[in-house]
């Protein structure tokens, strides 16, 4: 067994059997389920199926995400097998890309932004509540495939203590570059936490998928 495999996968909103839309949810580190979930709450979106995988101790991958990538080996690659494996059981329940929605916070939104640019495709959306790609300054990023259009939502703030807006902004650029309909916003000021005007736009991919 890998790092991270064998923890609960939480399921919120409805059933995969009667879902058309799933988005996978990824908690920040030293969070749970539960604080990411209560984004789902605040999104309020009734036709989605929410999932929630837990991270081993709470925590993806243990050093910062600028860090050299090795350091946070063998943890960062169970974290994107986890993402891999519950992408693969959806494909084969016959749910397409177009109908999955990937979305984190911090830590979380760093892995979603990770697996991304690793998977690029036409997802239904990915939302990336403060965060960015994974690895030192100086990383350049190229992986083949093309979003084809996904919308792909980056929020963050100019002083957040944990993801630069700089890496924010270079994973924007990143994104746009393959194929995608970057959203990108900084927020003055704001604390590590995820705003109401982020939600909305959330909101509005999801509600793009759903309808």
């Amino acid at each position: 067994m890998h790092h991270h495999e064998g923890q609960p996968l939480v399921v919120r909103g409805r059933s995969l059997e009667e879902s058309h839309a799933v988005a996978i949810m990824m908690h920040g580190r030293g969070r749970t389920t539960d604080d990411i979930l209560e984004l789902a709450n605040r999104i309020g979106n009734s036709a989605f199926t929410y999932l929630a995988p837990t991270a081993k101790d709470n925590t993806w991958y243990p050093y910062g995400f600028m860090e050299a990538i090795e350091k946070n080996e063998p943890f960062l690659s169970s974290a994107l097998a986890i993402y891999d494996a519950l992408i693969g059981q959806l494909l084969e329940k016959g749910f397409s890309k177009q109908q999955i929605i990937l979305l984190g916070f911090s830590q979380g939104a760093c892995l979603t932004a990770e697996y991304a640019v690793r998977h690029a495709d036409r997802y239904g959306g990915i939302v990336l509540f403060t965060g960015g790609l994974i690895g030192p300054p100086g990383t350049s990023w190229h992986y083949p495939g093309s979003f084809q259009g996904t919308p792909i939502f980056l929020g963050t703030s100019d002083i957040d203590g944990f993801v630069p807006r700089e890496r924010v902004q270079e994973s924007a650029a990143i994104f746009e570059q393959m194929g995608a309909q970057v959203i990108e916003r900084v927020y003055p000021g704001m604390d590590h936490i995820v705003n109401d005007d982020e939600i909305a736009i959330a909101q509005a991919i999801m509600q793009a998928v759903s309808a």
